[in-house]
């Protein structure tokens, strides 16, 4: 059983079809290894023990009696805990939420339970979402797969953890400025960000709504495209002879690039390598107004978040770590006449973007600049904190701006990863070529 917790979600959607795989077997195999892990409690907020195994139990009956209601039904994931679970509790990391427990089920787990996924547990987060590195030394942080003295990657620090260490078979994570593929990266996973709005956010806490997204957390290109169609409750997306073969990809050189670090560089020109061989047209490029567009995120980002936390936040700001609160606290600086002119202006900068990239099949970046920093140290050094934050975000960041899907793969070198950027809506083409580029990465 130890060989199951390291398979992707479809192998064993499809183990269970064939009947190699009972559903209660599985749930109970995560749900021991969970218990047994000594870093359980880092990592899962709340496991769900009690609904996993019903759910389990429920899927088992239909397996038997030819009745599943999709390949995954019986396939346990984790969820991150700004997710509302009906009568569990949701704090989103934040200790401004203890004790919140919603009545109803997210959205997206409602969709994700009736295609029959069983639900593990709640994995703990940023706080709020509102950070990179995963470093919450307000409730937890999670360990990174490759070295616990590192971070993890957030915000949907403990859903990468969750899958790396073999304790879910992915996780569904939110992604507002790469929080998604930011830890997908740095634990070796595929992560897929999707089009704002492809997804509902009824029942999801809410970081920047205007930015907020959900998506996969994963094993292969497979799981996000099975994982994306049963978040919404849809056909997922054909991979069948997905290929490299004349697609046309723009390695954008503006911004992504500025600082990166020698291992992150490595790994993405490994990938690129991968990627020409493989029969990909690669050209080098520049989009000079996406310079602009991120100097609209201060703006941007911390005005919404801000305005939509502000009086929790200052009932009882003692309860935030400090770096986060400043970045909370930074969007008070601006006006609403500010935030409505950098809106004006960012969709004036996304129709640049898009004739700009109309005659490539995807953009492609490194998918952080940086590799995961100590913890000790950031936990020490605020200013090294927020710089590498920052850095951490600033690639993730194009899409989010730019208003597109992005899929991050791993690299092949450990805690680095290549992401391919996509059309609005368009993540049905984006996950067949990132299959097939996860074919020439190996």
């Amino acid at each position: 059983m130890a060989e199951w917790r390291q398979m992707s979600v479809g192998e064993l959607g499809r183990a269970i079809g064939r009947g190699e795989i009972d559903p209660e077997e599985l749930a109970a195999a995560f749900l021991d290894a969970i218990r047994a892990h000594p870093a359980k409690d880092i990592i899962y907020a709340r496991p769900t023990e009690g609904r996993a195994l019903a759910e389990a139990a429920a899927a088992s009956r239909r397996a038997k009696a030819g009745l599943r209601l999709s390949l995954l039904d019986g396939v346990p994931v984790s969820w991150k805990d700004l997710f509302d679970t009906a009568g569990v509790a949701t704090e989103a990391g934040s200790r401004l939420l203890a004790g919140r427990v919603p009545a109803t089920d997210a959205e997206v787990l409602g969709n994700a339970t009736a295609q029959g996924l069983v639900c593990l547990g709640k994995t703990h987060m940023t706080e709020l979402a509102f950070s990179g590195l995963g470093l919450n030394p307000m409730t937890a942080t999670p360990p990174n797969v490759h070295d616990p003295a590192r971070a993890p990657g957030g915000s949907s620090s403990g859903a990468a953890a969750s899958v790396a260490f073999g304790l879910a078979a992915a996780a569904i994570g939110s992604d507002t400025g790469g929080s998604v593929r930011i830890p997908a990266a740095w634990n070796d996973l595929v992560g897929l960000k999707t089009t704002a709005g492809r997804l509902p956010l009824k029942g999801v806490v809410p970081l920047v709504e205007s930015f907020d997204t959900v998506g996969p957390l994963c094993r292969s290109v497979e799981d996000a495209a099975l994982l994306l169609a049963a978040l919404e409750g849809g056909r997922p997306a054909d991979l069948t002879h997905a290929t490299l073969g004349g697609a046309r990809f723009l390695v954008l050189e503006t911004v992504a690039h500025d600082g990166i670090r020698p291992e992150p560089a490595a790994g993405f020109a490994r990938a690129l390598d991968a990627l020409r061989d493989a029969g990909a047209t690669l050209v080098r490029g520049a989009v000079p107004e996406l310079a602009e567009a991120m100097g609209l995120s201060g703006v941007l980002f911390t005005t919404e978040a801000y305005a939509t936390w502000r009086a929790e936040i200052e009932a009882a700001p003692q309860r935030m770590y400090p770096p986060i609160l400043e970045r909370f606290r930074a969007g008070a600086a601006h006006s609403g006449a500010d935030f409505v002119a950098a809106w004006r202006w960012l969709r004036a900068l996304r129709a640049v973007w898009a004739d700009r990239t109309a005659a490539f099949d995807a953009v492609l970046v490194p998918t952080a600049p940086n590799l995961p920093p100590e913890t000790a140290r950031l936990l020490s050094d605020e200013a090294y904190f927020a710089a590498e934050n920052l850095l951490a975000l600033r690639n993730t960041r194009i899409a989010n701006l730019m208003g597109v899907p992005a899929l991050t793969l791993p690299t092949g070198l450990p805690m680095t990863g290549i992401t391919l950027l996509g059309r609005p809506m368009g993540e049905e083409k984006l996950l067949r070529l990132a299959a097939a580029a996860e074919r020439a990465l190996g």
